[in-house]
C-alpha cells in the first residue's frame, strides 16, 4: 500500500497549469486538439496520476508542461515562473529542475555511451561539478536506484529492461530536480519488475520530496503510487480527486467504466461496464460532452445538454471534481 502524505503542503505549488491547449494542424488544415483546456496543480512532494485510454492526450500533456513541445495557449507556471516567458539560460535552468522518465528506456539511452556517461549527461550539460565530483555523483545515483557501481562501465544493451529503467531514473535525478514526469515509466516492464520500479519511485519520492506527474493507462499502478488522480478523455480532464476517494466513489461514467475493468478487489463495481464504439477521432470530436457518444448514463432528461453543452470540471465535494451534466445540480448546491 502506498504511503500517503501526512499533511497538506502550504507552500505554493511546484507546478500550476491553467487553461492549457495543445493543437496540431494536419496537411489538409484539420486541427487536432490533443490537450483541451486542462487546469491543475501539483504540490511539493505530491504525485498526481494521469490515467486514460491510449490517444487521450496524456503523453502530450506531460511533454507540454515541460516545454518539450510548445503549448498552443494557456499558462504553465513552475515554482511561480511562467514557462512561456523563459528563454536561453533561464529555460536551461528549468530543465535542470524538471525532468522526465520515458516509457522505453532503451530508446531513451544512447547505446554508444557507457552507463556512467549516460547518467552524467545532465551534469555535463548544466556544468555541475568537476570530473571527480561527477564520477562521485554517478556512483551515488547508481547506489540510489539499486544498481552496482561497476554498472557504470557497461553499456545499456548489457542490462535488462528493468535495469535500464533504473538507469533512466538515475539520469533523470542527476541534476537534483524537484519535479519529475513519468510517462508510462513501467508499462513496458514485466509485472514483477513493475513492482520493483514503482517501489523505487515511491522511496525516491519520499527521500527527495519529489513532486511527480505519473502517466499510465493502468489504474492499479496509478492507485499504488498517486496521491490524486486525474482521468483524461479525448484531451480533457473529466474527473479529478484524491486517489481513494476516486477509486471508492467514481462519479463520471467514464471513470466508472475504467474501474469496472479492474479485477476485484481494486474496483468497487462487481459487474463490467461495456463501452460501445471507439474513442472518437480527435480531428472531429463530438459536440458538447466529449464522452456522450459512448456514455451508458445518458437519458432523455439531460440528453440535449450532453450533446450541445460542454460540462465544466466543477467541485462536487471537497477536492472531488467532475465534468458531467448528471452532477451539475449537485455541484451548484454544494457551491452555494
Amino acid at each position: 500500500m502506498n504511503t500517503r502524505k501526512q499533511a497538506q503542503h502550504k507552500s505554493a505549488p511546484v507546478l500550476q497549469v491553467q487553461n492549457l491547449f495543445k493543437h496540431y494542424t494536419g496537411k489538409n488544415g484539420n486541427r487536432l486538439i490533443a490537450v483541451n483546456d486542462v487546469s491543475f496543480s501539483i504540490d511539493k512532494g505530491e504525485v498526481l496520476g494521469i490515467v486514460g485510454e491510449s490517444g487521450c492526450g496524456k503523453s502530450t500533456l506531460g511533454r507540454t508542461v515541460l516545454r518539450l513541445v510548445e503549448a498552443t495557449s494557456g499558462k504553465i507556471a513552475y515554482s511561480g515562473q511562467d514557462l512561456a516567458t523563459l528563454k536561453g539560460a533561464e529555460l536551461k535552468t528549468l530543465r535542470k529542475d524538471a525532468q522526465i522518465v520515458f516509457q522505453d528506456p532503451f530508446g531513451a539511452l544512447n547505446p554508444q555511451h557507457t552507463v556512467s556517461r549516460v547518467i552524467a549527461e545532465p551534469l555535463l550539460v548544466h556544468k555541475l561539478g568537476n570530473r571527480k565530483q561527477r564520477l562521485s555523483r554517478v556512483a551515488e545515483l547508481l547506489e540510489l536506484v539499486g544498481m552496482p557501481t561497476d554498472a557504470g562501465k557497461k553499456y545499456p544493451h548489457e542490462f535488462s529492461g528493468g535495469q535500464r529503467q533504473r538507469i533512466a531514473i538515475a539520469r533523470a535525478l542527476a541534476s537534483k530536480p524537484t519535479f519529475l514526469v513519468c510517462d508510462e515509466a513501467v508499462s513496458a516492464l514485466d509485472v514483477s519488475v513493475q513492482s520493483q520500479i514503482l517501489n523505487l519511485l515511491m522511496d525516491l519520492r519520499q527521500q527527495l520530496n519529489l513532486a511527480m506527474m505519473f502517466i499510465s493507462h493502468d489504474l492499479s499502478v496509478i492507485r499504488h503510487i498517486s496521491d490524486r488522480v486525474a482521468v483524461m478523455y479525448l484531451g480533457k480532464f473529466v474527473e479529478c480527486a484524491e486517489t481513494e476517494q476516486l477509486m471508492n466513489n467514481p462519479m463520471h461514467p467514464y471513470t466508472q467504466a475504467l474501474l469496472s475493468a479492474v479485477p476485484h478487489p481494486l474496483a468497487k463495481q462487481q459487474s463490467r461496464i461495456i463501452l460501445h464504439g471507439e474513442q472518437p477521432d480527435a480531428l472531429n470530436p463530438p459536440t458538447g460532452c466529449v464522452f456522450h457518444t459512448r456514455c451508458h448514463k445518458r437519458n432523455e432528461t439531460i440528453d440535449s445538454q450532453c450533446v450541445a453543452t460542454v460540462p465544466a470540471l466543477q467541485k462536487y465535494t471537497d477536492g472531488h471534481q467532475v465534468a458531467c451534466h448528471l452532477h451539475v445540480q449537485s455541484t451548484e448546491q454544494f457551491d452555494l
